[in-house]
Protein backbone atom coordinates (compact mmCIF):
# COMPACT_ATOMS: atom_id res chain seq x y z
CA UNK A 1 0.00 0.00 0.00
CA UNK A 2 1.16 3.63 -1.08
CA UNK A 3 0.73 6.34 1.52
CA UNK A 4 1.78 10.01 0.88
CA UNK A 5 5.14 9.20 2.28
CA UNK A 6 6.31 7.12 -0.51
CA UNK A 7 9.07 8.55 -2.65
CA UNK A 8 9.43 7.96 -6.13
CA UNK A 9 12.38 7.56 -9.44
CA UNK A 10 9.82 8.66 -12.06
CA UNK A 11 6.48 9.65 -12.19
CA UNK A 12 4.87 9.79 -15.58
CA UNK A 13 2.51 12.13 -15.59
CA UNK A 14 -1.19 12.96 -17.00
CA UNK A 15 -0.76 10.40 -20.14
CA UNK A 16 -3.42 8.24 -21.25
CA UNK A 17 -2.46 4.70 -19.44
CA UNK A 18 -3.75 1.66 -21.43
CA UNK A 19 -2.83 -1.80 -19.41
CA UNK A 20 -5.24 -4.55 -20.98
CA UNK A 21 -4.12 -7.12 -18.65
CA UNK A 22 -5.84 -4.62 -15.72
CA UNK A 23 -8.75 -3.91 -18.44
CA UNK A 24 -7.30 -0.41 -17.79
CA UNK A 25 -8.00 2.50 -20.26
CA UNK A 26 -7.52 6.06 -18.41
CA UNK A 27 -5.98 9.13 -17.45
CA UNK A 28 -3.37 7.92 -14.86
CA UNK A 29 -0.45 8.59 -12.99
CA UNK A 30 2.12 6.06 -13.17
CA UNK A 31 5.04 5.73 -10.55
CA UNK A 32 8.15 4.16 -10.80
CA UNK A 33 10.63 3.21 -7.71
CA UNK A 34 13.36 0.93 -7.71
CA UNK A 35 13.08 -0.09 -11.56
CA UNK A 36 9.21 -1.30 -10.64
CA UNK A 37 5.92 0.00 -11.38
CA UNK A 38 5.17 1.22 -7.92
CA UNK A 39 1.63 2.97 -8.43
CA UNK A 40 -0.82 3.69 -10.88
CA UNK A 41 -3.11 6.68 -9.68
CA UNK A 42 -5.36 9.29 -10.56
CA UNK A 43 -2.89 12.18 -9.33
CA UNK A 44 -0.02 11.54 -7.81
CA UNK A 45 1.37 14.81 -6.41
CA UNK A 46 5.07 15.92 -8.21
CA UNK A 47 6.43 16.71 -4.63
CA UNK A 48 6.69 12.50 -4.08
CA UNK A 49 9.25 12.22 -6.89
CA UNK A 50 12.37 12.71 -8.08
CA UNK A 51 11.91 13.45 -11.47
CA UNK A 52 8.46 14.04 -12.81
CA UNK A 53 8.24 13.82 -17.01
CA UNK A 54 4.33 15.26 -18.24
CA UNK A 55 3.14 12.92 -20.96
CA UNK A 56 -0.15 14.43 -21.14
CA UNK A 57 -1.49 13.32 -24.71
CA UNK A 58 0.78 10.75 -25.09
CA UNK A 59 -0.11 6.95 -24.70
CA UNK A 60 1.32 5.32 -21.61
CA UNK A 61 1.36 1.20 -22.59
CA UNK A 62 3.85 -1.47 -20.99
CA UNK A 63 6.90 -2.13 -22.89
CA UNK A 64 5.99 -3.09 -26.14
CA UNK A 65 7.42 -6.47 -27.13
CA UNK A 66 8.63 -7.17 -30.98
CA UNK A 67 8.39 -11.27 -31.03
CA UNK A 68 10.55 -11.28 -34.47
CA UNK A 69 13.58 -9.22 -34.86
CA UNK A 70 17.24 -10.14 -36.09
CA UNK A 71 20.07 -8.68 -34.38
CA UNK A 72 23.33 -11.03 -34.50
CA UNK A 73 25.49 -8.36 -35.91
CA UNK A 74 28.77 -9.14 -37.03
CA UNK A 75 27.82 -12.87 -37.54
CA UNK A 76 24.60 -12.89 -39.60
CA UNK A 77 25.18 -10.69 -43.13
CA UNK A 78 21.13 -9.27 -41.82
CA UNK A 79 21.56 -8.30 -38.42
CA UNK A 80 20.57 -4.56 -37.06
CA UNK A 81 21.96 -3.37 -33.79
CA UNK A 82 19.67 -4.64 -31.00
CA UNK A 83 18.69 -1.09 -29.54
CA UNK A 84 17.30 -0.39 -32.97
CA UNK A 85 15.62 -3.02 -32.86
CA UNK A 86 14.18 -2.25 -29.41
CA UNK A 87 14.35 0.79 -26.94
CA UNK A 88 15.15 3.15 -30.53
CA UNK A 89 12.04 2.09 -32.04
CA UNK A 90 9.52 2.10 -28.72
CA UNK A 91 10.45 -1.07 -27.93
CA UNK A 92 11.41 -2.07 -24.59
CA UNK A 93 12.04 -6.22 -25.15
CA UNK A 94 13.06 -7.96 -28.53
CA UNK A 95 12.99 -11.89 -29.37
CA UNK A 96 15.21 -12.97 -32.06
CA UNK A 97 14.29 -15.28 -34.18
CA UNK A 98 16.55 -17.97 -35.05
CA UNK A 99 19.64 -16.02 -36.14
CA UNK A 100 21.79 -18.02 -33.43
CA UNK A 101 22.02 -21.63 -33.31
CA UNK A 102 23.26 -24.19 -30.69
CA UNK A 103 27.16 -23.13 -31.79
CA UNK A 104 26.69 -19.70 -32.15
CA UNK A 105 24.64 -18.48 -28.99
CA UNK A 106 27.95 -17.92 -26.89
CA UNK A 107 28.66 -15.03 -29.04
CA UNK A 108 25.34 -14.16 -29.59
CA UNK A 109 24.78 -14.11 -25.91
CA UNK A 110 27.60 -11.79 -25.02
CA UNK A 111 27.82 -9.52 -28.49
CA UNK A 112 24.51 -9.16 -28.88
CA UNK A 113 22.32 -9.38 -25.41
CA UNK A 114 24.72 -8.95 -22.73
CA UNK A 115 25.39 -4.99 -23.98
CA UNK A 116 22.01 -4.07 -24.98
CA UNK A 117 20.07 -1.65 -23.48
CA UNK A 118 16.55 -3.67 -24.44
CA UNK A 119 15.95 -6.90 -23.34
CA UNK A 120 16.75 -9.84 -25.51
CA UNK A 121 15.47 -12.62 -25.64
CA UNK A 122 16.17 -16.22 -28.25
CA UNK A 123 13.89 -18.56 -30.03
CA UNK A 124 16.74 -20.96 -30.71
CA UNK A 125 17.26 -21.77 -34.50
CA UNK A 126 16.60 -25.82 -34.72
CA UNK A 127 19.65 -25.83 -37.01
CA UNK A 128 23.08 -25.54 -35.19
CA UNK A 129 24.70 -23.09 -37.13
CA UNK A 130 21.09 -20.48 -37.48
CA UNK A 131 21.47 -18.21 -40.42
CA UNK A 132 24.95 -18.11 -40.68
CA UNK A 133 24.34 -16.40 -43.94
CA UNK A 134 20.75 -15.20 -43.34
CA UNK A 135 18.60 -16.45 -46.65
CA UNK A 136 21.79 -16.79 -49.00
CA UNK A 137 22.09 -20.09 -46.95
CA UNK A 138 18.95 -21.58 -46.96
CA UNK A 139 20.57 -24.85 -48.27
CA UNK A 140 22.61 -25.08 -44.80
CA UNK A 141 20.37 -23.41 -42.58
CA UNK A 142 17.69 -26.43 -42.86
CA UNK A 143 19.86 -28.98 -43.67
CA UNK A 144 19.07 -32.12 -41.00
CA UNK A 145 22.83 -32.73 -41.35
CA UNK A 146 22.81 -29.58 -38.64
CA UNK A 147 20.71 -30.49 -36.08
CA UNK A 148 22.11 -32.15 -33.31
CA UNK A 149 19.36 -31.87 -30.38
CA UNK A 150 21.92 -33.42 -27.48
CA UNK A 151 23.49 -30.32 -28.43
CA UNK A 152 20.95 -28.08 -28.30
CA UNK A 153 19.68 -29.45 -25.25
CA UNK A 154 22.76 -28.44 -23.30
CA UNK A 155 22.22 -24.67 -24.46
CA UNK A 156 18.96 -24.46 -23.46
CA UNK A 157 19.63 -26.32 -20.05
CA UNK A 158 22.69 -23.48 -19.76
CA UNK A 159 20.47 -20.64 -20.93
CA UNK A 160 16.58 -21.24 -19.67
CA UNK A 161 16.10 -17.37 -19.26
CA UNK A 162 17.55 -16.35 -22.53
CA UNK A 163 15.98 -19.04 -24.85
CA UNK A 164 12.29 -18.93 -24.81
CA UNK A 165 11.31 -21.15 -27.60
CA UNK A 166 12.49 -22.56 -30.98
CA UNK A 167 12.54 -21.79 -34.49
CA UNK A 168 11.95 -23.63 -37.36
CA UNK A 169 10.90 -23.11 -41.25
CA UNK A 170 8.17 -24.72 -43.49
CA UNK A 171 7.81 -23.37 -46.93
CA UNK A 172 7.84 -24.73 -50.72
CA UNK A 173 11.38 -24.88 -50.15
CA UNK A 174 12.43 -27.20 -47.02
CA UNK A 175 9.43 -29.26 -47.86
CA UNK A 176 10.90 -29.36 -51.43
CA UNK A 177 14.69 -30.79 -49.91
CA UNK A 178 13.82 -31.97 -46.62
CA UNK A 179 10.01 -33.08 -46.30
CA UNK A 180 8.76 -32.92 -42.56
CA UNK A 181 12.16 -33.39 -40.99
CA UNK A 182 12.99 -29.84 -39.93
CA UNK A 183 9.48 -29.50 -38.00
CA UNK A 184 9.72 -32.68 -36.82
CA UNK A 185 13.12 -31.66 -34.69
CA UNK A 186 11.85 -28.59 -33.99
CA UNK A 187 8.74 -30.16 -32.56
CA UNK A 188 10.80 -32.95 -30.39
CA UNK A 189 13.28 -30.74 -28.65
CA UNK A 190 10.20 -27.95 -27.90
CA UNK A 191 8.49 -30.95 -26.61
CA UNK A 192 11.34 -32.07 -24.40
CA UNK A 193 11.10 -28.85 -22.84
CA UNK A 194 7.99 -27.54 -23.45
CA UNK A 195 9.05 -24.90 -24.97
CA UNK A 196 7.03 -23.41 -27.91
CA UNK A 197 7.73 -23.51 -31.29
CA UNK A 198 7.86 -20.37 -34.05
CA UNK A 199 7.28 -21.38 -37.61
CA UNK A 200 8.40 -19.37 -40.42
CA UNK A 201 5.61 -19.68 -43.51
CA UNK A 202 6.01 -18.31 -46.68
CA UNK A 203 8.58 -19.47 -49.11
CA UNK A 204 11.77 -18.16 -49.24
CA UNK A 205 14.77 -20.00 -50.53
CA UNK A 206 15.39 -21.64 -53.90
CA UNK A 207 13.16 -24.38 -53.84
CA UNK A 208 13.71 -28.01 -55.99
CA UNK A 209 11.26 -27.61 -58.49
CA UNK A 210 11.07 -31.40 -59.26
CA UNK A 211 9.75 -31.66 -55.55
CA UNK A 212 8.14 -28.59 -55.54
CA UNK A 213 4.76 -29.01 -53.09
CA UNK A 214 1.60 -27.53 -54.42
CA UNK A 215 1.40 -24.58 -52.15
CA UNK A 216 -2.11 -25.03 -50.15
CA UNK A 217 -0.72 -28.19 -49.00
CA UNK A 218 2.60 -26.67 -47.23
CA UNK A 219 0.31 -25.66 -44.54
CA UNK A 220 -2.11 -28.56 -44.24
CA UNK A 221 1.24 -30.59 -43.75
CA UNK A 222 2.26 -27.56 -40.99
CA UNK A 223 -0.54 -27.83 -39.15
CA UNK A 224 0.13 -31.00 -38.39
CA UNK A 225 3.37 -30.64 -36.29
CA UNK A 226 2.27 -27.37 -34.84
CA UNK A 227 0.47 -27.44 -31.17
CA UNK A 228 -1.61 -25.05 -28.87
CA UNK A 229 1.18 -22.08 -27.73
CA UNK A 230 3.05 -22.35 -30.62
CA UNK A 231 3.14 -19.52 -33.22
CA UNK A 232 2.35 -18.99 -36.97
CA UNK A 233 4.62 -16.39 -38.60
CA UNK A 234 3.78 -13.65 -41.41
CA UNK A 235 0.07 -14.58 -40.85
CA UNK A 236 -0.94 -11.89 -43.80
CA UNK A 237 2.06 -12.81 -46.28
CA UNK A 238 1.25 -12.72 -49.82
CA UNK A 239 2.96 -15.74 -50.62
CA UNK A 240 1.23 -18.83 -51.86
CA UNK A 241 2.30 -21.33 -49.84
CA UNK A 242 1.99 -19.07 -46.36
CA UNK A 243 -0.76 -19.18 -44.13
CA UNK A 244 -3.49 -18.04 -46.10
CA UNK A 245 -2.14 -18.19 -49.81
CA UNK A 246 -4.64 -16.91 -52.56
CA UNK A 247 -7.78 -18.46 -51.29
CA UNK A 248 -9.68 -19.21 -48.19
CA UNK A 249 -8.15 -20.27 -44.63
CA UNK A 250 -8.99 -24.07 -44.62
CA UNK A 251 -11.37 -25.70 -41.66
CA UNK A 252 -8.29 -27.10 -40.46
CA UNK A 253 -6.36 -23.79 -39.76
CA UNK A 254 -9.50 -22.37 -38.31
CA UNK A 255 -9.61 -25.21 -35.98
CA UNK A 256 -5.87 -24.67 -34.78
CA UNK A 257 -6.44 -21.07 -34.26
CA UNK A 258 -9.42 -21.63 -31.87
CA UNK A 259 -7.66 -24.39 -30.47
CA UNK A 260 -4.77 -21.82 -29.44
CA UNK A 261 -2.28 -22.19 -32.07
CA UNK A 262 -1.00 -18.81 -32.32
CA UNK A 263 -0.91 -16.69 -35.46
CA UNK A 264 1.92 -14.13 -35.39
CA UNK A 265 2.19 -10.92 -37.77
CA UNK A 266 5.58 -10.90 -38.30
CA UNK A 267 5.31 -8.11 -40.64
CA UNK A 268 8.31 -8.60 -43.17
CA UNK A 269 8.79 -7.83 -46.67
CA UNK A 270 5.69 -9.59 -47.86
CA UNK A 271 2.94 -8.05 -45.38
CA UNK A 272 -0.18 -7.70 -47.40
CA UNK A 273 -3.09 -6.05 -47.02
CA UNK A 274 -5.90 -8.29 -48.96
CA UNK A 275 -4.64 -11.22 -47.09
CA UNK A 276 -4.60 -9.34 -43.79
CA UNK A 277 -8.05 -8.44 -44.89
CA UNK A 278 -9.31 -12.23 -46.30
CA UNK A 279 -7.80 -13.31 -42.37
CA UNK A 280 -9.97 -10.67 -40.61
CA UNK A 281 -13.06 -11.71 -42.75
CA UNK A 282 -12.54 -14.88 -41.43
CA UNK A 283 -11.81 -13.91 -37.90
CA UNK A 284 -8.29 -14.81 -37.66
CA UNK A 285 -6.80 -12.33 -35.76
CA UNK A 286 -3.35 -12.05 -34.49
CA UNK A 287 -2.09 -13.27 -31.22
CA UNK A 288 0.95 -10.97 -31.76
CA UNK A 289 2.11 -8.03 -33.45
CA UNK A 290 5.76 -7.97 -34.46
CA UNK A 291 8.08 -7.23 -37.71
CA UNK A 292 10.74 -9.37 -38.62
CA UNK A 293 13.21 -6.09 -38.78
CA UNK A 294 16.25 -7.18 -40.25
CA UNK A 295 19.69 -5.32 -42.08
CA UNK A 296 20.10 -5.30 -45.72
CA UNK A 297 21.96 -8.47 -46.75
CA UNK A 298 25.46 -6.16 -47.28
CA UNK A 299 27.47 -6.55 -44.74
CA UNK A 300 28.41 -8.16 -41.39
CA UNK A 301 28.02 -4.91 -39.52
CA UNK A 302 24.65 -3.59 -41.23
CA UNK A 303 22.03 -1.47 -41.43
CA UNK A 304 18.79 -1.37 -42.81
CA UNK A 305 16.48 0.49 -45.22
CA UNK A 306 13.58 -1.27 -44.00
CA UNK A 307 10.33 0.97 -44.40
CA UNK A 308 8.37 -1.09 -41.54
CA UNK A 309 8.34 -1.16 -37.60
CA UNK A 310 6.72 -1.73 -34.51
CA UNK A 311 4.82 1.06 -34.03
CA UNK A 312 4.63 1.19 -37.90
CA UNK A 313 2.97 -2.28 -37.99
CA UNK A 314 0.86 -1.63 -35.32
CA UNK A 315 -0.50 1.78 -37.16
CA UNK A 316 -1.43 -0.70 -40.03
CA UNK A 317 -3.34 -2.82 -38.33
CA UNK A 318 -5.49 0.18 -36.97
CA UNK A 319 -6.09 1.41 -40.12
CA UNK A 320 -7.11 -2.01 -41.18
CA UNK A 321 -9.99 -1.88 -38.27
CA UNK A 322 -8.59 -3.15 -35.08
CA UNK A 323 -8.70 -0.62 -32.37
CA UNK A 324 -6.08 1.21 -30.50
CA UNK A 325 -6.23 -1.93 -27.44
CA UNK A 326 -5.91 -4.25 -29.27
CA UNK A 327 -3.04 -3.39 -30.64
CA UNK A 328 -1.69 -2.71 -27.51
CA UNK A 329 -2.84 -5.90 -26.37
CA UNK A 330 -1.26 -8.26 -29.01
CA UNK A 331 2.13 -6.01 -28.35
CA UNK A 332 2.07 -6.43 -24.83
CA UNK A 333 0.37 -8.92 -22.60
CA UNK A 334 -0.14 -11.31 -25.26
CA UNK A 335 3.92 -11.74 -26.19
CA UNK A 336 4.59 -12.10 -22.59
CA UNK A 337 2.34 -14.69 -22.14
CA UNK A 338 3.97 -16.31 -25.14
CA UNK A 339 6.99 -16.02 -23.37
CA UNK A 340 6.25 -17.41 -20.34
CA UNK A 341 6.99 -13.62 -18.34
CA UNK A 342 3.53 -12.29 -17.48
CA UNK A 343 4.39 -11.90 -13.85
CA UNK A 344 7.36 -9.50 -15.42
CA UNK A 345 6.50 -7.88 -18.11
CA UNK A 346 3.78 -6.88 -20.44
CA UNK A 347 1.50 -5.11 -18.00
CA UNK A 348 1.84 -2.09 -16.04
CA UNK A 349 0.76 -4.35 -12.13
CA UNK A 350 2.49 -2.72 -9.38
CA UNK A 351 5.63 -5.10 -8.63
CA UNK A 352 6.33 -5.84 -11.98
CA UNK A 353 9.20 -4.61 -14.08
CA UNK A 354 9.26 -0.30 -14.66
CA UNK A 355 9.17 -1.67 -18.29
CA UNK A 356 6.68 1.39 -20.09
CA UNK A 357 6.41 3.08 -23.79
CA UNK A 358 4.89 6.31 -24.20
CA UNK A 359 3.50 7.33 -27.74
CA UNK A 360 2.10 9.48 -29.84
CA UNK A 361 -1.38 8.93 -31.69
CA UNK A 362 -0.95 11.28 -34.52
CA UNK A 363 -3.99 12.28 -35.73
CA UNK A 364 -3.10 13.20 -39.59
CA UNK A 365 -4.03 11.63 -42.72
CA UNK A 366 -0.93 9.23 -43.45
CA UNK A 367 -0.47 6.85 -46.08
CA UNK A 368 1.12 3.08 -46.01
CA UNK A 369 1.85 0.54 -48.33
CA UNK A 370 2.26 -3.23 -48.43
CA UNK A 371 4.43 -5.29 -50.76
CA UNK A 372 2.58 -4.92 -53.17
CA UNK A 373 2.91 -1.12 -53.34
CA UNK A 374 -0.99 -0.86 -52.78
CA UNK A 375 -1.84 2.33 -50.58
CA UNK A 376 -3.73 1.69 -46.94
CA UNK A 377 -4.73 5.46 -45.69
CA UNK A 378 -4.66 6.40 -42.32
CA UNK A 379 -5.73 9.18 -40.08
CA UNK A 380 -3.30 8.52 -37.41
CA UNK A 381 -0.18 6.29 -36.44
CA UNK A 382 1.89 5.98 -33.38
CA UNK A 383 5.01 7.36 -32.89
CA UNK A 384 7.22 6.46 -29.79
CA UNK A 385 8.15 9.61 -27.43
CA UNK A 386 9.37 8.06 -24.84
CA UNK A 387 10.48 4.50 -23.14
CA UNK A 388 11.44 3.49 -19.47
CA UNK A 389 13.73 0.51 -19.55
CA UNK A 390 14.59 -0.91 -15.80
CA UNK A 391 12.77 2.22 -14.47
CA UNK A 392 15.32 4.27 -17.23
CA UNK A 393 13.78 6.66 -18.75
CA UNK A 394 15.41 7.05 -22.66
CA UNK A 395 14.20 9.22 -25.70
CA UNK A 396 13.93 6.76 -28.66
CA UNK A 397 16.26 7.54 -31.59
CA UNK A 398 13.37 6.99 -33.82
CA UNK A 399 16.41 5.86 -36.30
CA UNK A 400 15.05 3.23 -38.52
CA UNK A 401 11.51 4.69 -38.12
CA UNK A 402 10.76 5.17 -41.95
CA UNK A 403 6.63 3.98 -42.31
CA UNK A 404 5.68 6.91 -39.29
CA UNK A 405 8.10 9.49 -39.41
CA UNK A 406 8.95 12.60 -42.23
CA UNK A 407 11.95 12.39 -43.94
CA UNK A 408 12.98 15.96 -42.14
CA UNK A 409 12.17 14.60 -38.83
CA UNK A 410 14.48 10.95 -39.83
CA UNK A 411 17.32 13.24 -40.31
CA UNK A 412 16.87 15.45 -37.20
CA UNK A 413 17.12 12.20 -35.50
Amino acid sequence: MNTAADKYDLVLKGGRVIDPAQDLDAIRDVAIAGGRIAAIEADIAASRAARTVDVSGAVVTPGLIDMHVHVYRHFTDFGLPPDDAGVNAGVTTIVDQGSAGAWTFDGFKAYCMDPAVSEVFSFLSVNLSGTLRGCKGGPVIQNPDYIDLEVMQGFIERFPRQIRGIKGHSDSASWSLWGSVMLRRAREIADRNKLPVYVHTGELWKTDEKHRPEPRSVMEETLFFVRPGDLLAHAYSSRDDGVLGKGKPSPRLVQAVRDGVHLDIGHGVNFCFDTARRMMDAGLYPHTISTDVHGDFATHDNDSTLDYSMVGTMSKLMALGFDLPFVVRASTWNPAGVLRLQDEIGSLKVGTRADVSVLDLVEEPWEFRDCNKEVLKAERRIVPRLVVRAGRALTPTNRLLRDVMRARDLQAA
